[in-house]
């Protein structure tokens, strides 16, 4: 199968982007682990796992359908949070933004009737409401029991018991 340039394009674009989901998904786990949270911080380094996976999905599908992968530069997350509660709040933003990202990749797929890029692009679709359930989640565990030190020790704690599971195939 031979990938559109424009659509491979967004798919090489999106493994970076992927990568600095992780990248800034590292920052808020050290935030997180600076400040005591180490079950925060647990939850946000399963999500790097996460992110990696999701990047290395891509390149294998890249790679598999002949198109040219691109490593490109991760960009710096220039963060600074002053609340326990801003880096659930900068994650439920990013993951809208990732989603977005999604849509335009799979609009292109659409536009070239490229079938097979759409499938594997389900998968994403399904991954990222999602991640978008959890982070809205957070948020809202956050803002019912996370006021009180018993209330953010128990959030910590459920948060600590998270493990990463590796996706299966996308497709």
């Amino acid at each position: 199968m031979v990938i559109d340039e424009h659509l491979g394009e967004l798919l090489n674009t999106q493994i970076n982007k992927e990568l600095y989901s992780a990248y800034l998904y590292l920052t808020f786990a050290d935030y997180y682990e600076e400040r005591g949270l180490k079950g925060y911080a647990n939850w946000y380094m399963v999500q790097v796992e996460e992110e990696v996976a999701h990047a290395k999905i891509l390149r294998r599908y890249l790679l598999d359908n002949n198109y040219p992968v691109k490593m490109l530069g991760i960009e710096q997350p220039t963060m600074a949070f002053d609340s326990d509660i801003a880096p659930l709040k900068a994650g439920l933003e990013h993951e809208h933004y990732i989603t977005s990202c999604i849509n335009d990749c799979y609009a292109a797929a659409v536009a070239t009737k490229d079938y097979r890029t759409m499938k594997l692009l389900d998968w994403y679709i399904s991954e990222q409401g999602e991640e978008e359930i959890n982070a809205e989640d957070m948020i809202k565990d956050y803002e019912l029991f996370g006021g009180s030190p018993d209330g953010l020790f128990s959030l910590d704690t459920k948060y600590a018991a998270r493990t990463f599971v590796a996706p299966t195939k996308a497709m």
